[in-house]
């Protein structure tokens, strides 16, 4: 053990006389520990809660989309297989047709505005969250099989333009299927099994202008995202369904690819483009939702920022503790500089001190906040009003952030040390004896 350490360790250990002294001590412990704790606990909350937004987000988005400057292509089947066959572009899972588009769902008891996604279910893509690849072909269909409903269940659907005959015979029709969002099944009142109509403006002309496209169709699924936004206005059908509603017959809104290593999806979209060319362009999901991630990055740094203060206050503590301990021991001082000791030596005596304060705080802060995001993510004790998107509060300890922590809250403490270690070392040992 070092000469500095050995007496650093002597003056935390010993009774002074002002036990208010120690009581600073004390109390810039626990003030070191509660800062790192509270600071751990909520950055790990951050952390998760961007996390399921990603997922949950990537649960109805595609990572990457290539679209053309026209807004609509016809040849891409082509441009699929140029993608596919390209040496630049690497680690795709998938890549699926899309069409998508503003139409109007109307049921028997309600009427919403929607944004209708047509998807191609036999590209072997789960693209809806909760829904296999297969059970998104049983429910939406292929190209050549529609959903079938028998004519029993049309008693109410039947059209007044339809003869007698024909609405009493209980023959088989078929409806294309269409996968709703909880929210937006719940606004026009309708569940699984039951039909709705979609009105788009992709219909022929008329003499009076160009008619809406209406097409009916059957509820076969609903999912639920957990994000509001898309619960809300958002509903899956068959890309050719969606292609005939929406008068783009042969043509598409856009490519949806889907990639190994999400944060990979930039570079892959520029190797794409790069490949493909003018009138191509694409779009991350990283840009598609920049807003929403950079809210949460500045709300995890600014969280960072006001949480760190509670450290900063537990390190005025320690430098009071430190000036105090200066004053108390101002003939030690003395003595020790009359037998030879360096202002180094004194300097070191006290940093070291402030240290092993901020040292203990700092372990006991990031063990007490590591143990309570553990147990918060095992048990989920903390349950979350129906307001917000999480039930329980989501946890993602990353031990990154819990080692810039760790030293974020060591330097700070070091700092606290650098002023009442100065003025020990500064100390005239003659006044010192003299006034001590």
């Amino acid at each position: 053990m070092s000469l500095e350490f050995f007496i650093a360790s002597k003056y935390l250990k010993a009774k002074r006389k002002e036990g208010f002294i120690s009581l600073i001590t004390l109390l810039s412990v626990a003030g070191v520990t509660v800062g790192v704790m509270a600071l751990v606990i909520v950055i790990a909350v951050m952390s998760g809660a961007e996390i399921e937004f990603r997922k949950r987000i990537l649960g109805v988005e595609p990572h990457i989309l290539i679209m053309e400057y026209a807004g609509k292509f016809s040849d891409y089947k082509e441009i699929e297989d140029k993608i596919k066959k390209s040496n630049n572009i690497k680690d795709i899972n998938a890549i699926s047709p899309l069409v998508f588009g503003q139409t109007l769902i109307r049921s028997a008891s309600g009427l919403s505005g929607a944004v209708v996604r047509g998807i191609e279910p036999a590209s072997g893509v789960s693209i809806i969250k909760g829904f296999t690849a297969q059970e998104l072909e049983q429910k939406l269909g292929s190209s050549k099989k529609n959903i079938a409903i028998t004519g029993s269940n049309l008693d109410q659907e039947t059209s007044n333009n339809e003869n007698s005959d024909k609405a009493d015979t209980p023959l088989d029709r078929v409806f294309p299927g269409i996968i709703m969002g909880r929210e937006l099944a719940k606004h026009v009142g309708v569940a699984v099994g039951d039909k709705v109509v979609l009105m788009a403006p992709g219909g022929m002309l008329s003499p009076v202008g160009q008619m809406a496209s209406m097409t009916r169709f059957v509820v076969t699924g609903i999912f639920d995202s957990g994000m509001y936004e898309y619960d809300s206005s958002l509903a899956y059908i068959n890309l050719n369904d969606a292609q005939k509603l929406m008068g783009m017959r042969g043509r598409i809104s856009a490519l949806g690819i889907w990639v190994k290593e999400l944060f990979q999806s930039p570079q892959i979209k520029d190797s794409i483009i790069d490949t493909l060319g003018s009138p191509f362009y694409g779009r991350d999901w990283m840009e598609i939702n920049k807003s929403l991630f950079s809210a949460l990055k500045l709300e995890k740094t600014a969280m960072f920022v006001i949480l760190t203060l509670i450290i900063l206050v537990a390190a005025f503590n320690i430098a009071s503790a430190l000036i105090m301990m200066v004053m108390e021991k101002t003939r030690d001082i003395a003595v020790f500089k009359a037998m030879g000791a360096t202002d180094m030596l004194i300097r070191k005596i006290f940093v070291i001190q402030g240290m092993i304060i901020g040292l203990i705080g700092t372990f006991l802060g990031t063990s007490a906040g590591v143990v309570v995001c553990i147990l918060l993510k095992k048990y989920q004790f903390i349950e979350l009003p129906p307001a917000y998107p999480f039930s329980t509060l989501p946890i993602q300890l990353e031990y990154l952030d819990v080692v810039v922590i760790a030293l974020a809250s060591i330097i700070i403490c070091f700092l606290s040390t650098i002023y009442p270690s100065y003025k020990a070392s500064k100390m005239n040992p003659v006044e010192a004896l003299r006034y001590g």
